[in-house]
């Protein structure tokens, strides 16, 4: 079937180009019912990191020197980026290409507004089963997602909300940080690279999950935060996503540094890379600390639009296709129960 995504600001209903769609479907199908020691080998990091190398490094790049071609393909942008198209002469640095964000991706000045942390598609739910938006299952499992071991953020995070948004791999790569204030744990976990193709997710490998992530909590509850509560950033790896590269930058892409505890991270900001490729990141919030906007709600129901989700999940759920540092929602200001 076709997988279909809303423009935000024009409202048009888009047909997305699935890459590698009928190998993820095969992969997810066939491989996993009937080979399940082989599914697992082609979700390893080895076989992941050899596809990123043959498609970003290897043979394949040497196939493909009309890169001109490829920036059409893609339909990037030339003059948002900051290196002259030319100098983008291979896919990893197509990937990898910084953009003037200051100017051409506007932040609101609310200081209670929450951001896209990134160019994607994106949908909202919640882990209250009495939230209409509640969503059960698929994208993720609830403990496994931040750690069965992390009993605090947990609890922290009962019946809260959260927001998904799936970079494709025509995207500008840099995460930017949705929300003000200080990091007060950061970790790694350990996992697959499955692909976070739509139908991959739908075929209940629960990907967001089992893969390979980093998870950053922030509490923007202090001076200068966002005072959206305590708010989980979960950047999540997928098939030939090598890597997630720490590099926060106050100044464009100055000095980039790594992020850990006790840091005081300003929001809109370059965070991290995704290398290479596409990948996804969720947001997670406490219970009432956050109100998504009113376009992407009424999006996510729109009954014209095709989603291979909507299918997978017996319920609406159609993505809106969002800008880095754009409005996402707004922080409620009062202290929800955990």
């Amino acid at each position: 079937m076709k997988h279909q995504y809303i423009e935000r600001y024009t409202r048009q209903v888009n047909t997305e180009q699935l890459y590698g769609n009928q190998a993820v479907q095969f992969l997810y199908s066939d491989i996993r019912e009937h080979s399940p020691w082989l599914f697992r080998r082609l979700t390893s990091a080895r076989v992941s990191r050899f596809l990123s190398y043959i498609n970003y490094y290897g043979i394949l790049t040497e196939r493909m020197k009309d890169h001109l071609n490829l920036q059409s393909i893609l339909n990037m942008n030339g003059e948002e980026c900051l290196d002259p198209p030319e100098k983008m002469d291979s896919l990893k640095k197509i990937f990898e290409r910084k953009i003037r964000y200051w100017q051409c991706r506007p932040m609101p000045n609310d200081p209670l507004a929450i951001i896209s942390p990134a160019d994607s598609r994106m949908l909202f739910g919640s882990f209250a089963k009495t939230s209409s938006i509640f969503i059960k299952g698929k994208f993720f499992d609830y403990e496994e997602m931040l750690g069965q071991n992390k009993r605090t953020w947990l609890n922290t995070f009962q019946n809260g909300d959260f927001a998904i948004f799936r970079l494709t791999p025509e995207k500008y790569h840099y995460n930017h940080t949705p929300v003000a204030g200080k990091v007060i744990d950061f970790y790694p976990i350990s996992g697959f690279y499955h692909a976070c193709n739509p139908n991959a997710v739908v075929s209940v490998v629960t990907p967001y999950s089992k893969n390979k992530r980093v998870v950053t909590i922030i509490d923007t509850d202090v001076e200068g935060g966002t005072q959206a509560g305590i708010v989980a950033m979960v950047e999540v790896v997928a098939l030939m996503i090598g890597d997630i590269v720490q590099c926060y930058s106050e100044n464009e892409y100055d000095k980039p540094m790594s992020v850990g505890t006790g840091m005081f991270i300003k929001k809109g900001l370059p965070k991290s890379l995704f290398r290479p490729g596409s990948s996804t990141i969720v947001l997670i919030f406490q219970k009432d600390r956050v109100r998504f906007a009113d376009d992407i709600t009424a999006n996510m129901f729109y009954p014209d639009a095709e989603s291979i989700f909507s299918v997978g999940f017996g319920k609406s759920l159609v993505e809106t296709d969002v800008k880095v540092r754009s409005y996402i929602g707004s922080a409620y200001t009062h202290k929800g129960s955990n």
